[in-house]
């Protein structure tokens, strides 16, 4: 189904694209500037998460963190992958290589949401 274009899903894609990481929808709303509805910003994300634009990330803290999904291409990550926290800069970004893992036999695999927390190596330097 062919989605309307508004400016509200405007904006929020374009904070996204600017920043490269996953953000929270706060800091979405504050990067916007102007006084969009917070539902109207969620109904957007989710909307860009079912579309296949956008993934959304549920982190350690219970905060829900949604990052665009160009570095999503399966061929290049897969779909399901680990994400990391950094405790001191509380960036969250997409892990650029696989992290494996291993489940007990007889136990099927249908998703992943993994956030691993530490010391980014922007803050590590």
């Amino acid at each position: 189904m062919k989605r309307r274009n508004t400016v509200t899903k405007e904006a929020v894609l374009s904070v996204l694209n600017a920043s490269g990481k996953a953000m929270s929808q706060q800091a979405i709303e504050k990067e916007i500037g102007v006084d969009i509805n917070r539902a109207t910003i969620y109904r957007v994300l989710n909307r860009y998460c079912d579309d296949g634009i956008v993934h959304k990330i549920i982190a350690d803290d219970g905060r829900q963190y949604f990052a665009i999904c160009i570095k999503c291409d399966e061929k290049k990550q897969p779909l399901h992958h680990f994400h990391f926290r950094c405790t001191q800069c509380e960036t969250i970004e997409c892990l650029p290589v696989p992290v494996t893992f291993s489940l007990p036999k007889s136990y099927t695999l249908e998703g992943v949401n993994c956030v691993l927390t530490g010391v980014c190596k922007d803050c590590a330097k």
